[in-house]
């Protein structure tokens, strides 16, 4: 019994495989032109073999000699007026005749100043509450020792400051803190246990001025969202922020699409993760540095003639707005606006028409849903669609360009993972959130982190409010 022989593909079902297999190679090919130069890929994944960082760079080249600028004031060590320490140095003879020299001989001082650490020695105050024995009622009155003075033998506010601080915005773990203290301060007792506990302590205490912070952004006439994922007991959380140039707020959450709800008015500056759309009473301004890495991946890999365009345009009317602002301006002057909005509209719809001549992409086998589109379509329908939001910038000055504060922000808690790898508990991430809070915004306000971290929230609060 012979077999019967397969029987041969048929003229469509080979045009159809070709035009299968030619959208996977483009597909993959994308894939391997794809990084952090022009998709949200971070520079690690670069590997050894990324190109150099200017020639990629998104801002360009500048006409600029390298190094300091006109007219830039350098700085350097300066002399004090009251040094902790004075040695004078003394000679015995003379330099030339080597006759004797004495004291009475002197006729000036050269002075030279050196700036350095102490020697790392932690300093010991012992408090001492006097005990009275009344002489009417022989009752016996002990003195009261300061608020926080508990312990026979404990260590102050200031070895906590320091050891919160490098845990919390270092990132150092809590064993290598305790390193740390020791070898710095000498503080060699503590334990990895007590930086922890000082952690979620401090946390708890500063969770009025961690409110408040809430509250100011909630109310603030722009702020950047963002949002990202960590490791907390073994499974996946999220990381969300909300911060302006002065204030930062950090929040911990099961969800990515827990966004923030108490925001009031203002502008959110995102990268358009939709569900910051669901959103009432705000205005949106989407990040132009998301755009632009977009549009360089469309101009090296797949070479749409479009995406140069607006590449361009997208520069300029940011140079535009700096310039105007510089200039003292609020707004643009209305011809400027208009060959900006008009430029805009003629790259887009160029764009559109262009897409729209091609071929439609080959669905996969047992591929359900919409037909899928080029990711130049899927970006122009955007830029398209939220065309207000995407140029919020040029309409209102106030808006930046992009979400890099935002994106600045949470950068920190992808360096944490690479060091810790994440969480072990639900409360050292969400104490890891109020301090950071606490930290940023103290960076942010030009405060000394150390006596931020010493101070009571009623303090911080009122000096906030000034």
């Amino acid at each position: 019994m012979s077999r019967e022989s397969p029987s041969e593909p048929t003229r469509e079902e080979l045009i159809a495989l070709v035009a299968a297999l030619k959208a996977r190679i483009a597909e993959l090919e994308r894939r391997l032109g794809l990084n952090s130069s022009n998709s949200g890929k971070p520079p690690s994944s670069d590997g050894l073999s990324k190109k150099p960082r200017l020639p990629g760079s998104l801002r360009g080249t500048s006409d600029k000699k390298s190094g300091g600028q006109v007219g830039h004031k350098g700085d350097t060590l300066r002399r004090t007026e009251k040094p902790d320490i004075i040695k004078r140095h003394t000679a015995t003879c003379c330099a030339h005749c080597a006759a004797k020299l004495a004291a009475s001989m002197a006729v000036g001082v050269e002075k030279r100043q050196v700036f350095d650490l102490p020697e790392p020695r932690l300093e010991v105050t012992e408090h001492q509450a006097e005990i009275y024995a009344c002489e009417q009622c022989h009752g016996v009155t002990k003195a009261e020792f300061p608020e926080g003075v508990t312990s026979a033998v404990q260590y102050g506010s200031r070895v906590k400051a320091a050891s919160i601080y490098l845990n919390a915005q270092q990132l150092i773990p809590e064993d290598r803190v305790a390193e740390v203290m020791a070898d710095l301060f000498g503080a060699g007792l503590l334990c990895p246990a007590s930086v922890a506990s000082w952690g979620a302590a401090k946390a708890e205490e500063l969770k009025p001025f961690v409110d408040h912070i809430a509250a100011l952004v909630d109310r603030a006439p722009v702020r950047h969202l963002d949002e990202t994922g960590f490791r907390v007991c073994g499974k996946t959380q999220w990381l969300h922020t909300a911060s302006t140039l002065t204030l930062t707020h950090y929040r911990v959450s099961e969800k990515r699409g827990a966004i923030p709800t108490t925001l009031v008015g203002g502008v959110i500056v995102h990268d358009h993760f939709k569900p910051y759309y669901t959103l009432s009473d705000v205005e949106h301004a989407l990040c132009n540095a998301h755009h632009l890495r977009e549009l360089k991946a469309l101009i090296e890999i797949e070479k749409e003639p479009w995406a140069k365009k607006m590449f361009r345009l997208l520069l300029k009317a940011n140079t535009a707005v700096q310039r105007a602002a510089a200039q003292g301006a609020s707004f643009l002057a209305d011809r400027a606006k208009r060959r900006i909005l008009g430029l805009y509209d003629a790259i887009v719809s160029r764009g559109l028409a262009f897409h729209e001549q091609q071929p439609p992409l080959a669905r996969r086998a047992g591929a359900r849903g919409k037909q899928a589109r080029r990711p130049g379509h899927n970006l122009l329908i955007r830029l398209r669609d939220f065309k207000d939001d995407v140029l919020r910038f040029v309409s209102n000055f106030a808006v930046p360009f992009t979400n890099n504060q935002g994106e600045q922000d949470i950068r920190m808690m992808k360096v944490k993972m690479k060091i810790s790898g994440g969480f072990r508990t639900q409360a050292g991430a969400e104490t890891f959130a109020a301090l950071r809070s606490v930290i940023s915004t103290a960076r942010k306000q030009a405060w000394n982190i150390l006596r931020t971290l010493s101070s009571p929230p009623k303090t911080l609060i009122a000096q906030m409010s000034t």
